[in-house]
């Protein structure tokens, strides 16, 4: 797939190019997000803009829902899937204000994301991003 895009990449590129992303991740992620469902939709719904106070749908460019696994137990009865939705619209805004390449930010989206389903810090989602950009360069 031509990863050069002339006009705004649709949810199916979008899908596809998480899905490769999703494919590359760092051992330490990938072994314990097997099972996170990836959405991706334009922008999130009324209830998660209403949830989350935001000023504007252009303001979440992806969300983590389910419940993390740290605080996960084997006495919970499961409440649904974990997901992670990517929000095409305000990721395209931010790639084009900002410049930076479009495969790039997803990835670096969906890794936030998956991190929240750790429960892990900013710190260290950008430790193993690092150090997952170093692997591939």
């Amino acid at each position: 797939m031509d990863m050069n895009f002339t006009i705004p990449p649709s949810l199916d590129d979008f899908e596809t190019i998480a899905r490769k992303a999703y494919d590359v991740l760092p051992r330490e992620l990938a072994q314990f997000s097997d099972g996170v469902v990836i959405r991706i939709d334009d922008f999130p719904d009324a209830e998660i803009e209403r949830e989350m106070d935001l000023e504007s749908p252009f303001d979440l460019l992806g969300l983590y829902q389910g419940v993390a696994l740290g605080d996960k137990s084997l006495a919970d009865t499961p409440q649904g899937v974990d997901m992670i939705f990517l929000y095409r619209r305000p990721i395209l805004d931010y790639w084009c204000e900002s410049g930076e390449d479009l495969q790039h930010l997803i990835r670096h989206v969906l890794i936030h994301e998956i991190g929240h389903h750790f429960g892990l810090s900013d710190a260290d989602m950008e430790r193993i991003e690092s150090a997952a950009e170093a692997e591939t360069a």
